[in-house]
């Protein structure tokens, strides 16, 4: 009996990536992520999805970014009951990022309301934080190396990706097939995260290839980072840095706590982390040691380096505060977040 490998997300667009594979009567699907960025990939995600949720016998996380997890607080509201696999790394950050998702959902249901743009009266997210919340305990976690059965008769295995914290390529075997889905592979000379491990033999590869067509341009990210804050610490400036709050927030700032250490950059140059996922995600550096670069020793710099920024209150303070000082703010491409205010009040500056 063959396999058959549906795509319901990732393809013509690098956002929702869901593959379902089938054999005979039963399925699951590896990753379960948002259509994310323009209105009309968003609208995909009220889309119905072409097997019913109460059909999917078990969920396969490569990692925990939003555009390969955030679909499941939906999948579970409309009838999912199986297991989430993932690692530990994975589970610790969706127990962030999805909860954040849900509170997003419903500010943005509650401005369309406010505002009366929507076509829908109300109009209603498209799942909540409680939802996040309530898909969580289906996680269960797996060790990178460890073969298991999602389903009877089927084996998967996790191997490190080196992307973010979890990231995981999955080798799934089935009907004699063995099936490598690499998920998001990171850089063999990554900063903070260690190489992707070595690919396991597989009948079937499907590559995320949202850069394909590229190579990673060579770069020394101290030789970059560190004249700039060179010359705007000696001129009393303000560093705002728009940040993803999983990856380049920490790698930032242990490119900043390197620097430091160096005697390029003056100890006391004050840093700031202005993202509460941010914060919440740096600290899980401590708790997953050995799936990163970093030693016990960098990655208590990590969490002690920055002054971390939780409240709203505390995020605006920051504008009254006089250089040279960095901010490191969300989101990471200036569509929203903290990092905004931020660059309207350092433009204003720069206009005075």
């Amino acid at each position: 009996m063959s396999v058959k490998i549906t795509f319901l997300g990732g393809t013509g667009t690098v956002t929702g990536s869901k593959y379902l594979v089938r054999h005979g009567d039963e399925c699951l699907l590896v990753d379960c992520g948002l259509f994310q960025g323009y209105k009309q990939l968003r609208l995909r995600n009220w889309t119905s999805l072409a097997v019913a949720p109460d059909q999917i016998d078990a969920v396969l996380l490569t990692h925990a970014h939003l555009d390969h997890s955030g679909y499941l607080p939906l999948l579970v509201k409309e009838g999912f009951s199986g297991p989430v696999y993932a690692t530990s790394g994975t589970r610790d950050l969706c127990r962030i990022l999805l909860p954040d998702s849900g509170h997003i959902q419903e500010e943005d249901a509650e401005f369309a309301n406010r505002h009366g743009f929507s076509r829908h009266a109300p109009a209603l997210p498209l799942y909540t934080r409680q939802d996040a919340l309530d898909c969580l305990p289906r996680f269960k976690a797996i060790n990178f190396g460890k073969s298991f059965a999602p389903i009877p008769g089927w084996r998967a295995t996790f191997s490190p990706a080196g992307h973010i914290l979890g990231a995981a390529s999955v080798l799934l075997e089935v009907a004699g097939r063995r099936i490598l889905f690499s998920g998001d592979l990171g850089r063999p000379d990554d900063l903070i995260m260690n190489p992707p491990s070595e690919a396991p033999a597989a009948d079937t590869v499907l590559i995320e290839s949202t850069y394909g067509d590229r190579e990673h341009p060579k770069e020394d990210v101290l030789a970059e980072l560190g004249p700039a804050l060179q010359k705007l610490a000696k001129r009393g400036g303000v560093a705002v840095m728009p940040v993803f709050a999983v990856g380049r927030a920490q790698a930032l700032l242990h490119a900043i706590h390197l620097l430091k250490v160096r005697g390029d950059l003056p100890t006391s140059l004050p840093v700031f982390l202005d993202s509460p996922m941010a914060v919440q995600t740096t600290h899980l550096f401590e708790h997953h040691q050995g799936e990163h670069r970093l030693s016990s020793k960098d990655t208590h710099a990590l969490t002690h380096s920055a002054t971390m920024v939780n409240s709203t209150d505390e995020s605006h303070a920051l504008a009254g505060r006089h250089g040279p000082m960095v901010i490191l703010s969300a989101s990471g491409m200036a569509t929203g977040g903290r990092v905004l205010h931020h660059l309207a009040f350092t433009r204003a500056i720069t206009a005075i």
